[in-house]
């Protein structure tokens, strides 16, 4: 059973966006973007909604729901955590020149590129505005330390994002560098969006700490999931093109075990597809899902992948039972699309959330 395959993968998300923390969130963000017809506003509400996943900020209020907070006082933080991630969706659309985002045109495809950077840096800035909100910001060492949290994400991002150029076309030094690339790049905001919302939720920085552990294991977790998916999943139901990171030469983990596993040819004739980037995409792509699905490279990523849902699991294992963890447990298990996936207990209403 592979990540794009099993029945948990496909009704979990939708579980949780229906749970009581998902339409709070829903509700919340359509309530704070409205159509007001200005353009900076629009390209927001356009890279908003209607919402993605929501993983980040459903993880940040189950986070504060574990520590005994209450998912309805830290909503407008939550969602700046979101923000922050359809700030870089948005950045990161320009930089690979993608003209689609989960099925339709990218706010750089609708409204142009010098358009989309502002909006993306609006958005950023919207974020840390979240953070400073009602009812916690008369907790100044709170509210410091969460700023703190997201700024740190954010640089972590980036410097994700620069190592990533650094190793476009470079499948060696990818090998080497891929999983601390993806720490940054995918995991630093996973780490964030927990530990956010533990400490908004009362945690003490222990406590918070390990929230934020878990965090970044299933962001990990989470990155190589995305890297496999031009390899079981069609560009339909991922909404991306199947080619964006072959044709920007990204050395993702698929391709970097089964180079590592190839034959001197074959490894010959990756290097040359990925320096390639632009040339035949569709011949190009075939080819590649034939070689890594012949040396193994899906599972062994598959097997990488489950190893830091294991550890994000066992971080979790300190907490009483609640419900809560128990979202929290189905989030890094639904990343796997094995065994428990379902996300059980995503309808249960968190605290005031109702």
């Amino acid at each position: 059973m592979n990540v794009a395959d099993s029945p948990p993968f496909q009704n979990a998300i939708d579980r949780l966006l229906r749970s009581a923390s998902g339409r709070l969130l829903n509700r919340e963000l359509s309530r704070r973007w409205p159509e007001t017809g200005e353009q900076l506003d629009t390209m927001a509400r356009h890279a908003l909604l209607p919402a993605g996943k929501l993983l980040r900020p459903i993880m940040a209020l189950q986070a504060a729901e574990i520590v005994g907070g209450s998912a309805a006082d830290i909503v407008t933080a939550a969602l700046g955590v979101e923000y922050l991630h359809a700030a870089t969706l948005v950045h990161d659309d320009v930089i690979d020149g993608d003209a689609l985002r989960r099925g339709r045109p990218t706010v750089a495809a609708a409204f142009g590129v010098p358009s989309a950077i502002v909006s993306g840096d609006s958005l950023i800035f919207s974020a840390f505005e979240a953070l400073v909100d009602e009812p916690w910001a008369s907790t100044p060492a709170r509210v410091i330390a969460v700023v703190g949290a997201l700024a740190e994400a954010g640089r972590d991002l980036c410097r994700g994002q620069t190592l990533e150029a650094q190793l476009v076309g470079d499948i060696e030094a990818g090998a080497r560098w891929y999983l601390e690339m993806i720490r940054l790049k995918t995991g630093a905001l996973f780490r964030a969006a927990c530990y956010i919302g533990a400490t908004l939720g009362g945690a003490d920085t222990d406590t918070a700490s390990v929230l934020a552990r878990y965090g970044e294991h299933v962001g990990i977790a989470f990155q190589i999931r995305d890297d496999l998916l031009c390899y079981v999943a069609t560009p339909e139901s991922t909404g991306k093109p199947a080619s964006s990171d072959l044709s920007n030469g990204r050395p993702t983990l698929p391709l970097i075990l089964a180079y590592q596993a190839a034959a001197v040819p074959e490894r010959r004739e990756l290097l040359a597809v990925l320096g390639r980037r632009a040339g035949e995409l569709d011949g190009d792509l075939d080819r590649v899902r034939d070689l890594v699905t012949a040396r193994g490279a899906v599972a062994a990523a598959h097997g990488r992948m489950t190893e830091y849902v294991e550890r994000a699991l066992a971080e979790l294992a300190v907490f009483a039972p609640s419900p809560g963890r128990t979202v929290l447990e189905g989030i890094a298990r639904w990343t796997t699309g094995g065994p428990g996936a379902g996300v059980p207990g995503a309808d249960v209403p968190q605290g005031d959330a109702r």
